[in-house]
């Protein structure tokens, strides 16, 4: 019977047999832990059971089987997806370049959709190809100038057009932006000029209508004027009218009065004569005639004694 010397190290079999056990228990605490995920916020987990989607896993802490079961997160937060030079035609044949972007989200409740058919890079699959398409139909619809006026509706009609074609498969667009336009130098100046040319027709165009109107202000005052002059020429007319009336009145009034005042006298001497030598009397000085005439009588007054 051998005798076992003191510092002699352990045979592999007996390593192996106090290995065993407790690897066994690190591995199944691996695969244990391993089971439980976490789905952050702005994320959600499409659980895949052996490479087929299972179902969909909101934030928090969740459980899989092991080995057959996997998650794939994908994130329902608001992306941008920039293109810097998107070729395109307007509708006078201007080639422009636009530096653009999209603002857009996945819809979370078609995540399990999203990744069976287009994965996890949708955006390149579907997004990135839709929004180039849409770009240049819709800008092909405006010529140049109007591009450069109406941007703002341009952008809205790219947006709209870019939601219809991919709402359905889950993307959500919330906006778009086209940073930069940029035509041809030689159409810029163009446009430039144009601009100019427009602008100074503006402003002719509004000297001439304050010109009509600093007229028509002259025209009424001057009518103002002619028609105030009317006025007091009439006025003056009727006052002179008047005044001839009045005066007419008067000689009239007062030719009326000597005629009867005639007439009483004519009235009166006829019914008294005596009262004729009585106005000679009343008009004779006391002198009698220097001169006499021949074969004419002395004037008397005959004089009654007594009286």
């Amino acid at each position: 019977m051998s005798m076992k010397r003191s510092g002699d190290s352990p045979s592999p079999p007996a390593v192996l047999s106090k290995i065993g056990p407790i690897g066994a228990i690190f591995a199944g605490a691996v695969v244990v832990l391993s089971s439980w995920y976490t789905i952050d916020e702005g994320e959600v987990g499409v659980v895949l059971r052996n490479g087929a989607v299972l179902d969909v896993a909101g934030p928090g802490l969740h459980f899989k089987l092991p080995i057959i079961d996997n998650v794939v997160s994908l994130s329902t937060r608001t992306e941008k997806l920039n293109l810097p030079e998107v070729a395109a035609y307007s509708q006078d044949i201007q080639a422009a370049f636009l530096n653009m972007s999209v603002n857009y989200r996945i819809n979370a409740g078609q995540a399990t959709e999203i990744y069976a058919k287009l994965g996890v890079n949708f955006a390149d699959r579907i997004l990135m190809p839709a929004l180039l398409d849409r770009t240049k139909a819709v800008f092909g619809r405006y010529n140049a100038p109007s591009i450069v006026g109406e941007r703002a509706k341009l952008v809205a009609d790219i947006t709209d057009s870019l939601r219809e074609a991919v709402t359905e498969e889950g993307i959500i667009i919330e906006s778009v932006q086209i940073e930069n336009i940029d035509f041809s130098d030689a159409f810029e100046q163009a446009i430039e000029q144009r601009m100019q040319a427009e602008v100074e027709v503006t402003r002719l165009r509004q000297n001439l209508e304050r010109e009509k109107v600093q007229a028509e202000i002259r025209r009424t005052a001057a009518q103002g004027q002619a028609d105030s002059t009317v006025v007091q020429a009439r006025a003056e007319a009727d006052s002179r009218a008047l005044q001839a009336k009045a005066e007419a009145d008067a000689l009239r009034l007062r030719g009326e009065a000597e005629a009867d005042s005639i007439r009483a006298k004519g009235l009166a001497m006829k019914e008294n004569p005596a009262l004729i030598e009585l106005i000679r009397a009343e008009r004779w000085d006391g002198r009698l005639p220097q001169t006499m005439v021949p074969g004419g009588a002395m004037p008397f007054i005959e004089m009654t004694p007594g009286k």
